[in-house]
């Protein structure tokens, strides 16, 4: 072919680099390592001479790993064979979402004099494919003075926007050597439960960004029982295979780009550089176009996962800085993170572990000073830790400090609710007793005599405003039945006493209806406190008016006796007005072994669960 005529060495292409030229360097599995390692290898390294990057996977272990290198170094995001160049100085990080990083080159405000890429062998037509590597590479192709190219026959062609016509290239070096492959390293117990809940708030027809990060890509192995899943995301990775093949992944109900995987590149293994190989359902694309804030909001019911670093008791972000070093970047985050807050039906979630690997809580008082904010509190929706999910948007600064301290680490709870009352985020009578994780595996979906499908889950202290909504509904009858009192009020500390339980030695429930996190709306609540000598515990329940007499109290109870009866209780103790009919009748149709007293007018009752 004639562009095989057009062939040069390594150290001939890399030539056309001159003192003082900013040098794009193509992205992750698409790193040209020939031209990176002819360059390292250079007796006389033109002076002055910059490599811009977004991220080198594993390229030159010998150097950047160590922190060496002949040139500096402006990185886009800190990889870990980066982070050593950041640590030595070499390289310096620079905090910008990459979909801003096209029009800074083009500007001449980002300047690019030498593009060194790695693509396709050209095809009939003389169009070789940036492959696997799109994001700012495109942005840098087209706007360098000069480009030189590696072109391999392992890279795949990845759709229409990344091809490059010859003449586009100054030089070419031809390779014969296997696209880089990048596998993620196995995460701790801590992450798949986070995986887990994440999974869980994701409904079919949802349209995926997952990003980097071992836990959003963990997650996707909880999503095979889902229908019709989509993925427009900055990177894919092997997490997508098997969700493709089982047929789960077909993007049939996006509202853009429908049946069709859109990316703007791929970090993993030949089986997935195979499965989007001149696949016309799977698309590559220029990072600015991926996240384009127009067509992020378009696309319905988006899913934005984002892996933190740490958080804050009101809220803020860091998702760049880790163990008082840069780690990963802005990247993409905040703008798939906004989209799904734009998005009908969108989720923007932000998962963390609850502490380092050291220990050091990440959820606290406040970010450390070296911990920059990526995403500001004001947009935070979703948050999850291995101990459960918090949701934030258009809460209130108090809420927040309680829904985080309910989701960190259990050893650090009593400190961080401490200190939240010293810096006046919640006041001194705050309640919080929850001391393990959020009980999953107790929710359960009934369905009512009306047809009516309500959500049984365990309360959580942030119930407590939804709790008082519950007992303003309710009529004076039922407050008196429910309380032996006439209450005109329900004191703050009293709403948190019927929803913030230990889930071992207290319970509670809450009947919830509404689709998501977002619209719920309490209309049912119990709540038992167990005597540790007797193992009986004192229960009470609350139903809304409108949901009365369908079922819903009977349910709700059944629920918290197969709870209690599997946590080693021998049943409930309840006092009962002698006219609460309602209640009496729920209580014959449980099957407990159940004794009665009458005292001042109400009944005293012992509801065994067994004989014994």
């Amino acid at each position: 072919m004639y562009w095989r005529d057009r062939l040069c060495s390594a150290e001939e292409a890399t030539a056309v680099i001159r003192p003082g030229d900013h040098v794009f360097v193509g992205t992750g599995c698409a790193a040209p390592l020939t031209l990176l390692r002819a360059l390292e290898a250079m007796l006389c390294p033109p002076p002055g001479v910059e490599l811009v990057h977004l991220l080198l996977s594993g390229a030159l272990p010998e150097h950047y790993a160590t922190g060496s290198s002949r040139f500096r170094h402006r990185v886009l995001v800190v990889g870990s064979g980066d982070r050593a160049l950041v640590r030595t100085g070499r390289a310096h990080y620079v905090p910008v979402s990459l979909a801003d990083v096209p029009d800074l080159m083009r500007t001449g405000r980002m300047p690019v004099d030498v593009a060194l890429v790695q693509v396709s062998t050209p095809d009939a037509d003389g169009l070789c494919s940036l492959g696997v590597s799109v994001d700012v590479t495109r942005a840098a192709v087209d706007t360098a003075d000069r480009v030189v190219a590696e072109i391999n026959p392992n890279m795949p062609r990845t759709g229409p926007a990344t091809l490059v016509p010859l003449d586009r290239f100054d030089r070419l070096v031809e390779v014969d050597a296997p696209t880089t492959e990048y596998v993620h390293q196995p995460i701790g117990d801590a992450s798949v439960q986070i995986a887990r809940y994440v999974a869980r708030i994701i409904p079919d027809g949802s349209t995926l960004q997952i990003g980097l990060g071992r836990v959003p890509n963990e997650m996707l192995r909880y999503l095979r029982n889902r229908h019709d899943l989509g993925i427009h995301s900055d990177v894919v990775t092997d997490a997508i295979i098997d969700l493709i093949g089982a047929g789960v992944i077909t993007g049939a109900r996006k509202s853009v780009d429908p049946g069709t995987t859109i990316a703007s590149w791929a970090l993993g293994t030949r089986k997935l550089y195979d499965l989007i190989d001149d696949n016309p359902h799977v698309q590559l694309r220029p990072i600015d176009q991926v996240c384009n804030p127009a067509a992020l909001a378009a696309q319905d019911r988006l899913v934005s996962v984002t892996q933190a670093f740490a958080i804050d008791l009101t809220g803020q972000v860091c998702a760049d800085e880790f163990g008082g070093e840069l780690y990963g970047g802005v990247a993409t985050q905040p703008d798939f993170h906004h989209g799904a807050a734009l998005s009908r039906g969108g989720k923007p979630i932000i998962c963390l572990a609850s502490r380092t690997d050291d220990g050091e809580p990440r959820i606290r008082p406040r970010l450390h000073a070296n911990e920059g904010v990526t995403i500001p509190r004001s947009d935070v929706h979703y948050v999850v830790t291995e101990y459960g999910v918090a949701y934030l948007f258009g809460k209130s600064l108090q809420e927040r400090a309680v829904a985080l301290t309910e989701i960190a680490h259990p050893d650090d709870r009593e400190d961080l609710l401490n200190e939240a009352k010293q810096l006046n985020l919640v006041p001194g009578g705050q309640l919080l007793r929850s001391r393990s994780a959020y009980p999953t595996a107790a929710e359960t979906t009934i369905v009512l005599r009306n047809g009516t499908s309500v959500l049984l889950r365990p309360a959580r202290t942030t119930d407590a405003e939804h709790m008082q909504a519950l007992f303003y509904a309710m009529t004076p009858h039922d407050v008196y039945t429910r309380f032996f009192i006439n209450l005109a009020s329900l004191s703050d500390r009293k709403a948190q006493h019927l929803c913030s339980v230990d889930y071992r030695n207290e319970m509670a429930f809450a009947g919830v209806t509404g689709e998501d996190w977002e619209r719920e709306q309490i209309i049912a609540g119990t709540a038992y406190y167990v005597d540790p000598e007797t193992r009986l515990a004192d229960i009470a329940i609350m139903v809304h008016p409108a949901w009365q007499g369908i079922g819903l109290g009977t349910a709700i109870l059944r629920h918290t006796t197969e709870y209690a009866r599997t946590h080693g209780l021998r049943g409930f103790t309840a006092d009962i007005l002698c006219d609460n009919h309602a209640m009496l009748r729920t209580l014959d149709k449980m099957g407990l072994q159940t004794t009665k007293s009458i005292v001042q007018g109400a009944y005293e009752i012992v509801a065994l669960f067994s004989s014994t």
